[in-house]
């Protein structure tokens, strides 16, 4: 499971091999102890616990595909060490081995368990069972002076664990809370996108209807060409339309038309390409739109969250890769509007634009792409640069539309 932790990815991988070593000085701790015994392999519960359930525990805490559910790791592990710890105290004629590794492996368990299981109940729980199997591992020595130093030592680790594990926790919560506000944003920034354009196709509507209305008594012939043209822009907006299903609207919005797409993402490109205000290094950046790209119909809404990824990857480009170039590319291909924005590595070493942030914008994005039946990638590219790219399908017109518009090009 990804916790999606606030940290960068060279911080995991640090916080991964050292949780690797710890684990591995733990493990020769155990061997250096065992091999000091004047019996290592007699009774069996001196090298079981360094050799077969410490290991054990510890492969548990790993996370892979093929792993079985949290559950049932905590439950084998929990049962294993319990029954291992009654061996020693029942059969055992003398003091075994404590275990260092499984006890490590068990706080381990405890932290992944707080902060991945699915309820708060289910965490509770295997943490309850957990920490009575870590807090009865001094008992296999069979002697209080053990007992009691390695209990105390034991629940200081263990309420450490407890507190790693809910921060963890609630980090993740927190992140997934975000997450949530910054698609709901996205959502409704998109339903008055679509909102003021759909008004703005029921104002030519109404403006074709009066003319109709005015000209069909003195000239008729006129009437039928814009009949067709309010049935095409009828079926638009019945398309706009569509989209707004299950996106809520915001009251007090701003009305925003759309203007030509070129022009707007060639200012923002000069925008950017501009020195910043507060003295920071200008981003070279080059628009790039292919013959295919310039002459294709796009609905307004497509237009508008064109602009809005050109937008927020050359924010991304300015914030996280100062002084990199740019290029912003319009493109069709197969029937989709494909919209890139691909950049250098910065010449300072600045982190890629993913790296150290909350990735929220891209999450907005996606949201934004998705709601249009796009897609949306982001990711690196060799050299050290970044590219975000997004693809919108264009939708031929519906059959209806096309019957009545046909005729129109043979007209008057």
């Amino acid at each position: 499971m990804d916790w999606h932790l606030p940290f960068a990815p060279a911080v995991r991988r640090l916080i991964t091999t050292f949780s690797l070593l710890a684990l591995a000085m733990t493990w020769l701790a155990d061997l250096a102890l065992l091999s000091f015994a004047p019996d290592a392999f007699s009774p069996a519960t001196n090298w079981l616990p360094v050799l077969v359930t410490g290991p054990l525990a510890a492969l548990t805490v790993a996370e892979t595909r093929r792993s079985p559910p949290m559950r049932w790791r905590v439950a084998g592990v929990v049962a294993v060490s319990l029954t291992l710890t009654a061996v020693c105290l029942a059969v055992a004629p003398a003091q075994s081995s404590f275990g260092g590794l499984e006890g490590a492996a068990l706080i381990a368990l405890v932290i992944r368990t707080i902060a991945q299981a699915p309820s708060t109940r289910a965490a509770a729980l295997s943490t309850a069972a957990l920490g009575v199997a870590a807090l009865l591992l001094p008992l296999r020595m069979r002697s209080w002076a053990v007992f009691v130093p390695g209990g105390y030592v034991l629940t200081v680790a263990l309420t450490i664990g407890i507190t790693l594990g809910c921060a963890i926790r609630a980090l993740e919560a927190r992140r997934r809370r975000n997450v949530a506000d910054v698609r709901q944003a996205e959502r409704l920034a998109l339903a008055r996108d679509l909102h003021d354009l759909i008004a703005h196709h029921m104002t030519g509507i109404i403006v074709q209807a009066h003319a109709a209305t005015a000209i069909h008594e003195t000239a008729p012939e006129k009437v039928e060409p814009i009949l067709r043209n309010i049935a095409r822009s009828g079926t638009e907006t019945l398309e706009s339309m569509r989209r707004l299903v299950r996106v809520l609207r915001e009251e007090g919005h701003v009305p925003q038309r759309p203007g030509d797409l070129l022009s707007e993402l060639a200012e923002l490109t000069a925008a950017h390409s501009a020195p910043g205000a507060s003295g920071s290094p200008a981003c070279p950046a080059r628009l790039e739109a292919t013959a295919s790209a310039r002459t294709a119909q796009l609905s307004p809404e497509v237009e508008i969250s064109v602009f809005r990824v050109a937008q927020e990857a050359l924010t991304n480009v300015r914030r996280h890769a100062p002084g990199s170039r740019a290029a912003v590319r319009l493109d069709v291909d197969a029937g989709w509007l494909w919209v890139t924005v691909t950049n250098t590595a910065s010449p300072k070493g600045s982190p890629s634009p993913a790296g150290g942030s909350s990735g929220f914008g891209l999450i907005g994005l996606r949201e934004r792409v998705e709601a249009l039946d796009g897609t949306l990638r982001a990711g690196g590219v060799p050299g050290g640069g970044w590219e975000v790219g997004a693809g919108f399908p264009l939708h031929a017109p519906p059959a209806s539309a096309a019957a009545c518009s046909a005729p129109a090009a043979f007209g008057p």
